[in-house]
């Protein structure tokens, strides 16, 4: 029994929405299930799929919050 979690930023595809949508979590959930079938032969009804969905401010890479690495690698690409 496979058990999957898949964290991402809590934040829309569009700049009106501040959440994953229910069918984007919906094809999350059925692509890497179905990964698993493929690959492992793992049936679709033994495998859970977790989604996390984490704020910005608990996010981050190189030594910076996930809003101003951002924020510092637009300004890089814009000079």
């Amino acid at each position: 029994m496979p058990i999957v979690t898949v964290q991402v930023t809590r934040e829309g595809t569009t700049v009106d929405r501040s959440s994953v949508s229910a069918e984007e979590k919906a094809a999350i959930i059925k692509g890497v299930s179905q990964v698993l079938l493929d690959v492992l032969n793992k049936p679709l009804e033994s495998t859970y799929v977790v989604i996390e969905e984490v704020d910005l401010d608990n996010w981050g890479w190189g030594g910076l919050p996930t809003v101003q690495y951002r924020r510092q690698r637009a300004e890089a690409a814009n000079s």
